[in-house]
């Protein structure tokens, strides 16, 4: 089973070695997921949810505006599975030819998906799988949840 997810906020670990690293955290099924991504992405996903305007088109505009462009649309992300402590992505997609749909699944990281989502306002879904493995219960995080204004 999938479960719609929202993204919480950034937040920032700890690695083996002490210091700090960022997260995209994931809500879903009353659960918090964090996904530990780089300092670039954590930018382009905290530019994208706060709505803040950047001078130059940053690489995930760029695709959703070159997506649309070619008559395509970004329909959701699958956060559908971990291994190894990496996780794994899908991007749902479609473009219509002759007047009918044509349905494209894209193997992506979780970062750049949830990149992606954040800024079409797509659906983001979870696995049961993933949520077993990774899922914390919220009072297992210092995250301040994210507020509607930019």
């Amino acid at each position: 089973m999938k479960h719609e997810a929202e993204v919480v906020g950034i937040g920032v670990g700890v690695d083996d070695g002490g210091a700090g690293v960022p997260a995209v955290v994931v809500s879903a099924r009353e659960e918090y997921v964090p996904i530990i991504i780089t300092q670039d992405q954590a930018q382009a996903i905290q530019l994208a949810l706060s709505g803040e305007p950047f001078e130059r088109p940053l690489t995930h505009d760029l695709l959703v505006d070159m997506v649309t462009e070619f008559g395509g649309a970004i329909d959701g992300i699958r956060i559908d599975d971990l291994a190894d402590g990496t996780f794994y992505a899908k991007i749902d997609a479609e473009r219509y030819e002759d007047g009918r749909p044509e349905k494209f699944v894209f193997d992506a990281r979780p970062s750049d998906a949830i990149s992606l989502a954040v800024r079409v306002d797509c659906p983001i879904l979870i696995s049961d799988e993933v949520l077993d493995d990774a899922g914390r219960p919220p009072s297992a995080f210092d995250v301040d949840e994210l507020d509607d204004e930019p």
